[in-house]
């Protein structure tokens, strides 16, 4: 049976349908009334939920409907509690709605149980009453038309590219250079430092522009910052950050007591110093009367750039002492609006079809050069069908906002057009990101497991897991300009985004509206009219504690997340029906807060991640029968109680290093990622448990302490041999990470299971690569430490057949080591077409400790397009070659990007200087022009 959805526009309808239907079988018609009571309230709630699913695709429904919606989605939340009360009343474990007709068959059957049941029967025929009285107040069901749906599996690269032109093509030169311009003009730049406010309304590009102006500028400057402030700023957070910048100090060494000592000590660092820093998005004048104490007047050549929204702003910025200028950011003329909106729209090789050009026109005069607002209309144009009929519905309705007042209310209109035609479940997924404070960067691990905790989405047709689900609603909303990319990893896959602020404020008010997300310490934003809360996110800075108000009723939140070291924690057994927990960095939270945890019974995720005081986990945490994702990475819990091994339906475990774990692993049938096992501190019965474990798929193992003193060689011995026969006995496993544990690598492994995609070693230097890799058929990314490279290592890597990413990291510990009378032999490795790798896109070569000993030949590496080296210039020589730090990479016929890390002995620059020209020589005469970056 399908997990049924929970959504925004039908609260938990769909999970109590389902839920209701288990409770119509023939095992409950023994109660009189009941099953006609159950009948008759699940074929009104579906015909709720039908129309429900319309009206969210009604852009502005009239207050009569918005009341009735809310009166039909807020009891779905609590008749779905009351049936999981039921369940967990009659004794079973079982509360997922998977095995529900199973619990119920079994469950019934108790006679002991029947006061419960009897009391449930009452409850259905309550509701059922409830429904028809909102029902018979309400007699109007209506179907809407919605614009059509369209799905992507991956990132459109038109959606990336996008923010690229946004940021770095599309009418950014003319105010780069004017803002330039005011920062260095006059005679007297290089005798007083210079400040520039930007000032203009949400979504015109300021941080874009002040961005752009940073990148240029900065590498003229040592001590140089950027950072965002918000509305809701944290001073101390401020302050760290700034210091840490402009420093190098890092983060966690910044702690200085009160904020007016770190001031003192910016300011005296910065004293006799050129800087240069970006203050992004300052909300108020006091704000800034604060940060510029920081900044010393007298710091000739130095540069601050401020962005803000207020013109009061603008003008503190620019008044005594710093005597700035304001520079107002204009809207995008017609020809870059047009270029930004057709580049989301049509490839390169595609213009604008003729029949949509006058609507396409119209479109963007209504969008008034508003970057934030052409991005959101071909987001959404985008997931459009190509007809004139659509896009003139999307011009009608834009209406004139924008062109009257390019404000934020303008703005919104855009975003509730976007917001509107999204599925029912892209809804849902994008207001959860209005749990999180301004400015996150969130990660899409953490928000792909959110939305898989709360049943927000599910496994479609084509897809394996839920997370892979996930991964296509978080590229679709990329897609549509609705979410910003953040972080990407060195493949370029987008590990985070980021919400512009405009988007932000439209999503909170949506929640806020809904009864979606209720947010608590937010300064200048109430707690919403409704007190039972579904979700429940605590915000706090240092300076102010944050308590969750009495008046909420916390018994039906389903997710709970605290951002802030002084929000107050609340008491756990308050929050009954909680699947999300997240307390990752909490330092406030300890032990003691834990406890009643047990009371969670339908928590699926539960994060510490990073809470330091938290050093032991209650006994009675095995009771979270549900629990699904369990993260205790960064924590100081150094054991796991016994009662782990009765959480089945856990899927992710994450622990420190030296964690001990309990035996009774093999009960933990459903466990496809284990991070990570310190295999010498583990007890013999759990290693041998180990390899009962064919769902694990994500395995992390650390081999430190093979020699320590106070253990005994030859039990380390046996354990290293009981792990080694377990994971040949793991068919599902795909990604293997090996800690400290050369002895364990060098041969120990052979035969691996042939499931293995990723292979990452890490500190445990070898000789060579070992034989066994060859046997890896399926591996395409693998990462190893080696002391040398030689030819015969080449080709063993070569002849893998879908090898994508390969990293080597060369140490040269053992030439390193020898004598100083002797020559350390090293010889020119030939890397030619013979050789293999047919699949291999990406090749990072880390030989910063050791001589550069490649050559790539004629049809070496045919696919590879992204290259990463790093080497030692003061030990590399010609090695026999035409020239010295001539590597061949013109030979590589794919290759469009090269990041290289040239390391000297710090005495002489020239050899260093020299490398660099010859990389760059070789750049420039490759037929690709491959882009060059030098630096790590």
């Amino acid at each position: 049976m399908e997990v049924a959805l929970v959504s925004v526009a039908t609260g938990a309808l769909k999970p109590v349908l389902a839920k209701l239907g288990a409770l119509a079988g023939d095992e409950y018609r023994r109660f009189k009334g009941v099953p006609g009571d159950i009948k008759s309230l699940t074929h009104e709630l579906a015909a709720m939920d039908a129309f429900l699913l319309k009206m969210l695709e009604e852009e502005d429904p009239d207050v009569q409907d918005k009341v009735w919606m809310n009166e039909v989605r807020e009891p779905s939340y609590d008749m779905e509690d009351s049936i999981d009360d039921f369940m967990q009343s009659v004794g079973s474990e079982d509360t997922k709605p998977d095995g529900f007709l199973e619990k119920m068959k079994n469950s019934l059957g108790k006679l002991g149980k029947m006061k419960a049941r009897r009391r449930f029967g009452n409850e259905i025929g309550d509701l059922k009453k409830q429904l028809i009285e909102v029902a018979e107040r309400n007699a109007r069901y209506k179907a809407r038309e919605a614009f059509s749906k369209a799905n992507n599996a991956t990132i459109d690269p038109r959606a990336l590219a996008i923010f690229k032109h946004a940021s770095e093509l599309v009418g950014i030169d003319e105010p780069k250079a004017e803002v330039i311009k005011l920062l260095t003009k006059g005679e007297s730049t290089h005798e007083q430092m210079k400040l520039v406010s930007i000032v203009g309304s949400g979504g015109m590009g300021k941080t874009t522009l002040a961005n752009q102006v940073y990148q240029d500028l900065k590498g003229e400057f040592k001590c140089r910052a950027f950072l965002s402030v918000s509305r809701s700023p944290d001073m101390m957070n401020i302050m760290r950050t700034i210091f840490s910048e402009v420093s190098g100090k890092d983060y966690a060494n910044t702690e200085a007591g009160s904020i007016q000592q770190l001031i003192s000590k910016i300011a005296n660092f910065l004293a006799d110093k050129r800087y240069f820093v970006v203050i992004d998005d300052i909300w108020d004048v006091d704000t800034w009367h604060v940060i510029k104490l920081a900044f010393p007047v007298t710091s000739s050549e130095s540069i601050i750039i401020t962005t803000t929204r207020i013109n009061e702003v603008a003008e503190s910025c620019c008044s005594t002492p710093f005597s700035g200028d304001i520079y107002c950011i204009r809207p995008l003329e017609m020809v870059h609006s047009r270029h930004l909106f057709y580049t989301r729209l049509f490839s390169a090789q595609e213009n604008c079809p003729s029949y949509l050009k006058t609507v396409s026109e119209h479109i963007l005069k209504k969008c008034a050069g508003l970057p934030l607002a052409i991005i959101a209309i071909s987001g959404l144009l985008a997931n459009i069908e190509r007809t004139e009929g659509p896009w003139k519905q999307v011009e009608d309705s834009i209406g004139r906002a924008l062109e009257r007042n390019p404000s934020v209310e303008g703005m919104m209109k855009i975003l509730s057009l976007s917001f509107f035609e999204l599925p029912a479940h892209l809804k849902s997924c994008l207001l959860c990101l209005s749990i999180f404070p301004e400015d996150s960067v969130i990660k899409k691990k953490v928000l792909i497991n959110r939305w898989i905790a709360e049943r927000l989405i599910h496994t479609e047709s084509g897809y394996s897991t839920s997370y892979e689900f996930g991964e296509r609603c978080f590229n679709e909303l990329i897609n549509r300009s609705l979410i910003q990319p953040g972080e990407t990893d060195r493949r370029g896959i987008i590990k985070s985004c980021r919400l512009h602020d405009t988007i932000l404020d439209f999503i909170i008010s949506r929640s806020i509206e809904e009864n979606f997300v209720t947010l608590v310490g937010v300064p200048s934003l109430s707690v919403g009219t409704h007190n039972k809360v579904r979700r429940l996110s605590l915000q706090a800075s240092k300076q102010k504690e944050v308590i969750v108000p009495r008046s909420l009723v916390l018994s039906h939140v389903r997710s709970l997340d605290v951002f802030g070291e002084s929000v107050k924690i609340p008491s756990m057994d308050k929050f009954r029906h909680l699947r999300f927990l997240d307390f990752a960095y909490c330092q406030q939270l300890e032990n003691h807060h834990l406890e009643n945890i047990d009371k969670l019974f339908q928590l699926r995720y539960l994060s510490l991640r990073g809470a330091k005081k938290v050093s032991k986990l209650p006994e009675q945490i095995g009771r979270l029968w549900c629990l699904e994702i369990l993260n205790l990475r960064f924590t100081s819990v150094c054991e796991l109680p016994a009662s782990i091994a009765n959480l089945k339906r856990l899927v992710h475990l994450l622990v420190n290093h030296n964690v001990t774990l309990p035996c009774g692993i093999s009960k933990l049938q459903a466990l496809e990622k284990l991070k990570l096992v310190s295999v010498y501190n583990q007890p013999l019965n759990f290693l041998q448990e180990f390899e009962q474990q064919q769902s694990l798929k994500i395995l992390t193992l650390d081999f430190e302490d093979y020699n320590s003193a106070d253990r005994v060689n030859g039990e380390n011995e046996s354990k290293r041999t009981i792990i080694v026969a377990s994971l040949r006995n793991l068919g599902s496993l795909l990604s293997l990470t090996v800690w400290d544990g050369p002895e364990f690598v060098r041969e120990s492994l052979c035969p691996m299971p042939l499931s293995v995609q990723k292979l990452k070693v890490r500190r445990s230097i070898i000789p060579h690569v070992p034989n066994w890799v060859s046997s890896l058929i399926s591996l395409q990314k693998l990462r190893l430490e080696l002391v040398r490279a030689e030819q015969k290592d080449f080709y063993i890597l070569g002849g893998l057949p879908v090898l994508r990413y390969l990293i080597l990291r060369i140490d040269g510990s053992e030439i390193r080591n020898t004598s100083l009378t002797e020559e350390p032999e090293v010889t020119r490795v030939i890397v030619c077409g013979e050789v293999g790798f047919p699949c291999l896109r990406i090749f990072n070569y880390d030989s910063e400790r050791a001589v550069m000993n490649l050559t790539f030949a004629v049809g070496a590496m045919p696919k590879v397009d992204d290259l990463r080296i790093q080497f030692n210039a003061a030990k590399t020589g010609s090695l026999g070659t035409s020239g010295d730090f001539d590597l061949g990479i013109e030979n590589l016929p794919s290759l469009l990007k090269i990041r290289c890390v040239v390391w000297g002995d710090g005495v002489d620059s020239s050899r260093v200087e020299a490398a660099k020209a010859a990389i760059r020589e070789a750049a420039n005469a490759h037929p690709n022009r491959p882009t060059l970056f030098f630096g790590l």
